[in-house]
């Protein structure tokens, strides 16, 4: 699957994107985001706080509980804020 990274988790990972093959064990969002923070340590510090991580899978926004399932691209970005 494809891991594209924004804003400052791009910053903080060192890339913008990488192709990756989770674990099977890895079925959700929130499984997902672990397994990135057990990665090395730009990955624990660019996910310290999940909570606050959004995520798209194939470009629609997705929960911490939602199933990866068949998803092809996975997009991690921060909180938007705007006016």
């Amino acid at each position: 699957m494809k891991i594209r990274y924004f804003a400052w988790v791009r910053e903080r990972i060192g890339r913008d994107g990488e192709e990756l093959e989770p674990p099977a064990e890895v079925v959700t969002v929130a499984d997902l985001l672990t397994w990135l923070r057990g990665r090395g340590e730009e990955y624990e510090y660019a996910l310290e706080r999940p909570e606050v991580i959004r995520v798209a899978l194939d470009q629609r926004h997705a929960a911490a509980g939602t199933a990866l399932g068949a998803a092809r691209e996975v997009a991690l970005f921060p909180p938007m804020t705007g006016g």
